[in-house]
């Protein structure tokens, strides 16, 4: 049975500032977490259990995000010089505030070398996506990115709220389905109807935007899920609280969402959901079960989030 979201009376021991309109009751429960079918980094298949938590029903917009950073003044990492003792090896000319965009390609590249797609552009930021000269005045209910994680937990504590763990979070993007591959159960796209904001075409330099959008697209803009929530798949990646490890010996290969690999996964954390970028001919990880390890430091114009409260379960 599908959650369904709750609007009641404010339960004890929730924050009386929570939104419940934006926010939705996820019922604890056991549940198949990851995947014996694709990439290796999502093996094995295997039970896991969660408790019951508020989360929000939509990844933070730019308006949500603005609304933080006008109440406290806060400066994003990406808008920040970076301290050159932390990159002793860097290109100066890196030493600026700026971020990863993803650049399309004129033409088919290697797809062994994610280079070919992506730079780091001074002046890109949450304000200025694709680098100083865009803005957001017409995205402002578009997910905020070029967030790294000090930005996101900065945000959620602001806000008196959490980022997931990774199961949190898969939990509640499968909406009730029991190991389905997509979090609308297994076709893709039932009765040829897009179900989440992802890459058509070749990757990384042919996108059809058959769904409708080439970059980022306003939160809601595609079906909601079993509990209700929205783009928890595609449109953007989404940080989790938990450090990146893997289940099994084994890391498989970088995806299109994975601009800087890194060997210390310790210090990463997991993102999950997919994003506009992935495709299947690169990266199938518009899925529940599919999850990245991102550089605790690194922000990118394909990444935000959302946030939970761990709180008792609504009076009914």
């Amino acid at each position: 049975m599908f959650a369904q979201p709750v609007h009641a009376r404010e339960p004890q021991g929730l924050a009386p500032d929570t939104d419940r309109e934006s926010m939705i009751w996820i019922p604890g429960s056991d549940f198949v977490m990851g995947s014996d079918k694709f990439y290796r980094e999502e093996r094995p298949a295997r039970r896991e259990t969660v408790g019951g938590f508020w989360i929000d029903l939509n990844p933070v917009t730019n308006a949500e995000f603005g609304n933080f950073v006008a109440a406290t003044g806060y400066v994003t990492a990406s808008e920040r010089t970076p301290d050159p003792a932390m990159y002793p090896d860097a290109d100066p000319s890196f030493l600026v505030p700026g971020s990863l965009v993803f650049t399309k390609p004129p033409g088919p590249v290697d797809l062994r070398d994610y280079r070919a797609w992506w730079a780091y552009v001074p002046g890109a930021n949450w304000r200025h996506p694709e680098g100083p000269d865009s803005t957001i005045d017409d995205r402002w209910d578009h997910p905020v990115v070029h967030v790294a994680f000090e930005d996101v937990m900065a945000y959620a504590d602001w806000a008196g709220k959490e980022l997931p763990t990774e199961a949190e979070w898969e939990f509640a993007a499968r909406g009730g389905l029991e190991d389905a591959t997509y979090a609308w159960g297994e076709e893709f796209a039932p009765g040829g109807q897009a179900m989440a904001n992802t890459w058509q075409g070749r990757f990384p330099w042919e996108n059809l935007a058959g769904d409708g959008y080439e970059s980022t697209s306003p939160v809601g803009a595609f079906p909601a899920n079993g509990y209700g929530l929205r783009d928890m798949i595609g449109n953007v990646w989404e940080w989790t609280a938990s450090a990146y490890s893997l289940p099994h010996a084994g890391i498989g290969k970088p995806s299109c969402c994975q601009p800087r690999p890194s060997d210390d996964r310790a210090a990463n954390r997991v993102v999950k959901g997919g994003s506009h970028l992935c495709a299947p001919n690169y990266c199938l990880r518009y899925r529940p079960a599919a999850r990245q390890s991102q550089p605790l430091d690194t922000s990118t114009t394909h990444i935000g989030f959302r946030c939970v409260r761990r709180a008792p379960a609504p009076a009914i």
